[in-house]
Parts: structure tokens; C-alpha cells; sequence
């Protein structure tokens, strides 16, 4: 688990000291004025595979992490949102496309890098889309054309494997997995 270092308390301003509180077996950054606790959670990547017909929708990246590498549209869940909400929420951000959410599809735990990537089958509204502030450029791909090589994380690899396995046999379910590691190569 990657500890992100605080050195003030963002509640009083005083210092903050890493600790096991008594009741807890991690340490945390626990204020040393007014006792407060910071917890560092894990973050929500949440984001959609929108389909239309036989075809999914991708962007490429035009922001790091994996610059110029294909990925579904997805990002980090905001405060007060559900995760649906966040779901739809990127792809309009990152597609510029119109989504209804069908089902929660798949969940991975990051733990090296404190995420959990959680996708939604979408269905798309319309073929309205085109690339935002952070995708070079957005375009749907049969499963023969996706760019197996070109896809930048591993969450987003497993789960449209998942999802054209599932399409194959006619019925999708819900997939989770755990990568304890970094990959190899990125």
C-alpha cells in the first residue's frame, strides 16, 4: 500500500503524525492537536464499454498515463456521484457520447496503485461522438479491428476480452479479478 505523505492537518493546520491509532492495525496520518484521523482510501476508476450494434467505442489517450494508447472511456469518480453517474459522466467528458447505463460488467483491484476500475455495459444513444479534452481521437471497432497491442491498461484488456467471450456465448456476467502486480511491460 502506497502511503501518501501529509505533513499538516488539513482540518486545523497543525502536524500530523504517522501512527497505529488503538483501535485500528494501519498506520495513519493522525493529527497531533486535534486528533483527527486522514484515511487514504482507494480510488474509484469507473467508466463504460458503449456499444453500437456490433461495435465498441474507444479512445485514444491524449493525456498521460499511456499517451496515444486506446482505452473505454472512464476516469476517476467525482465526490456526490453515484457510480453510474460517473460512468456517464466520463464518457460524455471523454466521447462527447450519450450512454444508458445496461449493467455493471467488471471489477478489478489495483492494490499497487490504490484503484479499483469498475466498468458498465452502455448502450450507445446515438452516433453523435467525438473526442474531448483528453481522447486524441474516438472511434467504434468491431472485435476484429480493436487494437489489441495499442490498449492501455490492463482492466480495460481483460474486460472487453471478457465482454466479446460473453457476446459469443449470448449471455454476459459480471467479472472481477485482482492484480496484485504492475505489469511487465508498462
Amino acid at each position: 500500500m502506497a502511503i501518501l505523505e501529509i505533513n499538516f492537518c488539513p482540518s486545523c493546520g497543525a502536524s500530523v503524525e504517522l501512527r497505529c491509532p488503538g483501535d485500528d492495525n494501519r498506520p495513519r496520518h493522525i493529527c497531533t492537536a486535534c486528533g483527527t484521523i486522514h484515511y487514504q482510501n482507494p480510488k474509484m476508476v469507473v467508466g463504460s464499454i458503449p456499444e453500437w450494434e456490433d461495435k465498441i467505442l474507444l479512445c485514444r489517450r491524449a493525456i498521460e498515463p499511456r499517451h496515444g494508447l486506446w482505452t473505454l472511456p472512464g476516469g476517476f469518480m467525482e465526490n456526490s456521484e453515484t457510480l453510474s453517474e460517473a460512468a456517464t459522466r466520463e464518457t460524455l467528458e471523454e466521447a462527447n457520447a450519450r450512454i444508458a447505463i445496461s449493467g455493471l460488467y467488471s471489477m478489478y483491484s489495483l492494490p499497487y496503485i490504490d484503484q479499483v476500475h469498475i466498468l458498465f455495459r452502455a448502450r450507445l444513444l446515438d452516433l453523435d461522438f467525438g473526442p474531448g479534452p483528453e481522447s486524441l481521437e474516438v472511434r467504434l471497432f468491431t472485435e476484429a479491428e480493436i487494437p489489441w497491442e495499442e490498449i492501455a491498461f490492463r482492466p480495460v484488456k481483460f474486460s472487453l476480452e471478457h465482454y466479446f467471450a460473453d457476446r459469443r456465448k449470448g449471455s454476459f456476467g459480471f467479472h472481477t479479478g485482482d492484480l496484485n502486480t504492475p505489469p511487465n511491460n508498462r
